[in-house]
């Protein structure tokens, strides 16, 4: 069954850390969330994407239901985003847990220049 974004959106509110500033922002019929300036989330119909450093992705992707990020099924999956499992969409303090070590990974980038 497809996600909403929106309804996505309100739930990531919920669960973020307080300490974690983040900003939404659409994005090619989803919405981008990104905290420390960097995306860190994709809210898709696809789901909930977190991007994280290999071994928390590798981490999440044993949980039951955890997907590599990928939008169409000719599309290649993600090396970085990983699909959280539905079943932590309603377990806000499991979700808030990995939404903080996405916003760790991110914050630890070094950030994309821009082409001119």
């Amino acid at each position: 069954m497809p996600h909403i974004p929106a309804n996505l959106q309100k739930i990531v509110e919920k669960a973020a850390p307080l300490e974690i500033e983040l900003r939404c922002k659409p994005m090619f019929g989803g919405i981008g969330a990104y905290a420390f300036g960097r995306m860190c989330m994709s809210l898709s119909d696809v789901g909930l994407a977190l991007k994280l450093g290999e071994a928390e992705r590798q981490a999440l992707l044993r949980l039951k239901g955890a997907k590599p990020l990928q939008y169409a099924p000719d599309a290649p999956p993600s090396k970085s985003y990983v699909v959280v499992p539905d079943a932590m969409l309603s377990d806000l303090k499991m979700l808030q847990s990995w939404i903080a070590r996405s916003a760790d990974f991110v914050r630890t980038q070094e950030p994309k220049h821009r082409k001119k």
